[in-house]
This record gives C-alpha cells, structure tokens and sequence, in this order.
C-alpha cells in the first residue's frame, strides 16, 4: 500500500482549527500553503516512503567503528537538504524559508508518515538550530548555523545517561573549563537519535553535562555545543573531536535511525563551547524540547495516518463473509462489516483529533511570535504551554492505538512483517517514551500548566471548548445526532475534575499525580471533540452536496462525539475517585 499525504484533512484541519484568518499578516497566502503541502506529499511518496520498508529490515548498523544507514538512505537525504526542506521553519534572517511553525508541523506529518525513522534526524536538527539561535553567542551562531539550515550538518540533543534514565538531577557528564574559553567533556550519553551517521560529514551535538563547582540536581547543568568534528576558524573541518560511538540501540522499531551510546572525552576530552548561562542548561535545552515534544505528537499522528491508510485499503480489497442483510452468497469486502467500520471510525476520529491538537498547538506557537500586542504574544505562549503536553501525549497515545487497531482489522496478516502493519505498531511504541514519558507530560500539565496565568490559561482555553458546544446546539441538525449532549456531558466532567485537580494537588499530592494521566485524556478527549465540531459546523456551510467532504467531516466529529468522548465522564470519576486505591493498592 502506497502512502498518500492526506492534504484535503490537513488542509481542512489548518483553515478551520489553525485560525488562519486570524493569523493573517504571518501566514503565507493559500497558493503557497497548497504548494508546499503538495510538493512535499509528492516528495514523501516518490522518495521516502519507498525506503520505509526496506530500511526497517536492513536497518542502521556499525561497521568497524563507523555508523551505515539503509541502502537509499544517504541519497534521499542529499534530495532532502538540496529541496530545500532542512530549512523550512527556520528564520529568513538565518538563511531559511520562514514559514510559520504551523505549517512546518504539517509537513513534518508527511515527512513522519512516509518514513518516520528517515523523518527523525531533521526535526531533531531544526530543533538544534532554534536552540541555538536563542542561547548561543554570536560566534557559536556564525560557526554552526549556516551549515545545519542549508542541511550540510545535522544536530543533536544529549540529555540522559544510563544511570539517569528520565531523571535528569542524576546526569554525571562532566564539564571542565580551559583556559582559552572552552571546556572539555566527559561522559556517556544513551538514546541519541541520529546521534552518529555518515549522512553528513560533521553532527553537532547539544550536551548537558556538570561543571565542577555545580549545585546538584537540575539547578547545576550546562549545556555545550559539541561537534563531531572541530570547525576551523575559515569555517573548514578540522581534526575529529573526542567523540565517539560506543554502539547502537536494537530497537522494537524504527530501525533505521541509528540511536547511539556516545562517549565524550575517552581520550583529552571533547571541545565544547557553552550555550547559555552556567547551570542554566536544562532551561535552555528545553528550548528544543518543547519543541520536540510537539514535534513527537505530530509523529504520533503520522504513524497513526500510515496505520489508517492501510487497514482501509485493505478493508477494502478482503473480502471475507456476507454484507450483512444484503442476501448476497457472494463474499464480501471487510469494510461493510459493522465491527471493521467501527475499528476504521475510530482510528480516523483518533487521527483526526489529535492531528487538530496538535497543529492548534503550532498556531499557537506563531501567534506567541507574531501577535500585534504584548498582552496576545503572552496569552498564546499560555496556549503553547497548555497544550504541549496534551498534543504530545494524546498524539504519541494514538498512535499506538490505532496502529494497534490497524493490525486488527487485518486480522493474522497484520501480524506477518510484508503487510506493514506490524512495522506500523513497532515505530509506533517509542513515541509516548520520547521527549519524556505519556505520564511526565501528565504531570507537568496538571502540576504547572493548570496554574498558567494564575489559572486563567486553562479556564479561557474551557470557555473556548464550552462556546464551540452552545455552537453545536444552537445549530439543532439531524445529522449532528447527540454531538451536542456528548460534548456537553464531556466538558463538564472536564470542569470537574479540573475543579478537584486543582484542590488534590496541594491536600492529596499523590492522589492528583494518580489522577494525572487520566486527566490529560478526558483533556484531550475534550478538546479533540472541539476540533472535530468546528471543522463540521464549517462544513454546514458547504452547499457542495451530499458528496462533498463536508459530510465526512460531520459524520467524523458526530462519531467521536458519540462513541470516544462517552469515556469522559468516566475518566472524570477515575481522576477524582480512583487515586486513592493507586495509593493504598499492591504493587510488589
């Protein structure tokens, strides 16, 4: 099955959830945002979805020391950095294309659903990039930005250790001041996507590590900008740096990003240069993580558009059983089985909501640049905060569900390796553990987002969700069915769990963080439902016919509405009854 980029809902999703009337000065014209997306949906089609398949059963691997990718690997990137694509989101002043983060969220989508192990390495580079743009010094920006925008050098982010796994106060990696303004690293980090590959001939690595009068935990960590390779002062490769790879990860999935064990300073040391502020770092590095982080979300998506492309095209070509009453002897396509079409809605209704979620999160992310007034640019950088956690979790969540789903409508074949369902499921997994676990993103919303602006972040963000339902009411349409009711009965559960959230956190701290991550799925459930009912209201006012997309897209959010956020109320009561039992109950 050939991957298709789904333009008309990304599309659809970017008129009516991204608000791009209202973003107006900041957002190119609509020829340019149909270029782009088809450009890059025929790139992901002709260059990048072939290698998927082929590059998860050979996978990356080291030879002598020296990382190889897939057959095909290193010529689609060269096609990739020549397009133009490395550059996309990044700043015209820094020599890129400046589009808005809105749409390189999009396109980031297409690059994932095609290839997501190919798709890892440049999100994770522009996200260096935005790094260091922020926090390096000029001379750091002069020495490596150039380079990493056109594509030339990749980046990197180096966080965790083996003996520190999410909890970053347990990072050792040391880093020693010189007397010429450097300092020299020493330490192992694990789990570094695209951490060593022969796609470009220099990688910079951005690395926390300790100087050695820090404060301990997260108050005493630099960050360092360390490259592979040493840059000249004519901007020239130099000597190798004390980097090396001590191995590769063999992973459930994704095999074709090399994920490296990378040891600093085995030898003199490696040369690094500080960004930022001294024990300022984890500050600074999350500057590309929360980026990260919504860029994993719209992984998540991706994965899950592959997995619902594919068990629909199967559905429609097995045939299997009769078309129930249609008193035919004749076999039918799965697709007309109610139970198959109950897995399809929910995997398209899943998609959809979090693709919304995510690509609101995106907008937001330019309105907290561009907005008219300081007063706007604060309120959506509130939104961005908000809904992080939410578009990460939620996507990443989804797509395991629903490439696990996808399997199931395959039935035994989609537990054979040649359907691609399998390989849907497995590059899926890693997504709700990158960039910091489904349950981190849980408590970070409910211990520090909910208190945004004094609480008002989360309480104008409601009142949002709450005029979209008195929306949907107001329209009183057959063909709504009970969206209005179900969204309704979901938005109040949401108050009030939101109401005992922010009372349990400071008299039952523990019963809250049990409440967590059921509280960011009633949230997401919550505000997928709002996309979804926007987008269909909008379609009210296509006059198109019963054809028209529209009508899919009434049927989608009335679905979701129906037969997803039903498990609202009930997450209502396992947020506000169920940490007790968490606490008291055995685990040993």
């Amino acid at each position: 099955m050939a991957y298709e980029a789904p333009l008309d809902d990304i599309l659809s999703a970017l008129k009516v959830v991204a608000d791009f009337d209202a973003a107006a000065g900041f957002v190119p014209d609509a020829d340019t945002i149909h270029a782009v997306l088809g450009e890059a949906g025929r790139f992901a089609a002709g260059v990048l979805e072939p290698l998927n398949r082929t590059g998860d059963v050979e996978g990356a691997h080291l030879v002598g020391g020296r990382v190889v990718t897939p057959k095909g690997w290193k010529e689609a990137y060269r096609q990739f950095a020549e397009a133009g694509w490395t550059s996309l989101g990044v700043p015209e002043r820094l020599g890129g294309q400046g589009l808005p983060a809105v749409l390189s969220v999009a396109v980031n989508e297409i690059w994932s659903s095609a290839n997501l192990a190919f798709a890892l390495g440049p999100v994770l580079t522009t996200g260096a990039i935005h790094c260091i743009e922020i926090a390096g010094s000029d001379a750091i920006k002069a020495r490596y930005l150039p380079n990493m925008v056109s594509g030339t050098w990749t980046g990197t982010m180096n966080l965790t250790e083996p003996q520190a796994g999410s909890d970053l106060n347990a990072i050792a990696a040391r880093a020693v001041p010189q007397a010429d303004g450097t300092y020299r690293i020493f330490g192992t980090k694990i789990f570094i996507s695209y951490g060593d590959h022969e796609l470009t001939d220099n990688i910079i690595h951005l690395v926390l590590a300790r100087l050695p009068d820090a404060p301990p935990g997260t108050q005493g960590i630099s960050l360092f900008v360390v490259p592979k390779v040493l840059v000249n002062g004519d901007g020239s490769l130099g000597q190798p740096n004390d980097v090396a790879c001590a191995g590769l990860e063999h992973k459930l999935g994704i095999h074709a990003s090399p994920t490296a064990v990378l040891k600093f300073g085995e030898n003199q040391g490696a040369v690094g240069w500080l960004v930022g502020k001294e024990n300022h770092g984890l500050a600074t590095m999350f500057i590309m993580m929360n980026a990260a982080r919504l860029a994993v979300g719209v992984q998540g998506v991706a994965v899950a558009e592959r997995a619902t492309q594919r068990a629909v095209a199967y559905a429609n070509e097995r045939r299997q059983g009769r078309e129930p009453r249609a008193g035919s002897r004749e076999m039918a396509p799965i697709i007309v089985h109610p139970d198959v079409r109950r897995m399809l809605l929910t995997m398209r209704s899943l998609t959809q909501a979090a693709r919304a979620i995510c690509l609101a999160t995106a907008a937001a992310t330019d309105h907290a640049h561009h907005a008219a007034s300081e007063d706007e640019r604060r309120m959506a950088a509130d939104r961005v905060a908000l809904l992080t956690p939410v578009a990460k979790a939620f996507g990443t969540d989804v797509a395991v569900e629903v490439a696990s789903l996808g399997i199931q409508v395959h039935g035994g074949t989609g537990f054979i390796e040649e359907t691609g369902a399998a390989q849907d499921f497995r590059d899926a997994r890693i997504l709700p553990i990158y960039e910091g676990t489904n349950g981190i993103q849980a408590i970070d919303l409910v211990t520090r987002k909910l208190a945004l602006g004094g609480g008002a972040a989360a309480e104008t963000y409601l009142d949002e969700l709450a005029a979209t339902v008195a929306d949907v009411e107001r329209a009183d349409r057959p063909d709504f069915g009970k969206m209005g009711t179900r969204m309704t009965a979901t938005l109040t559960a949401l108050r009030d769990a939101t109401q005992w959230m922010r009372h349990a956190l400071t008299n039952a701290p523990d019963e809250a963080l049990a409440g967590a991550t059921p509280y960011l799925r009633l949230f997401a459930l919550a505000a997928g439902g709002h996309y979804l009912a926007k987008t269909a209201l909008a379609a009210t006012r296509d006059d198109a016919g019963a054809a028209s997309p529209g009508v899919d897209a009434i049927r989608l959010a009335r679905f979701f509405a129906e037969s997803i956020t039903t498990a609202g109320p009930g997450l209502a009561e396992t947020v506000i009854e169920g940490g007790a039992a968490v606490v008291a109950g055995p685990v040993g």
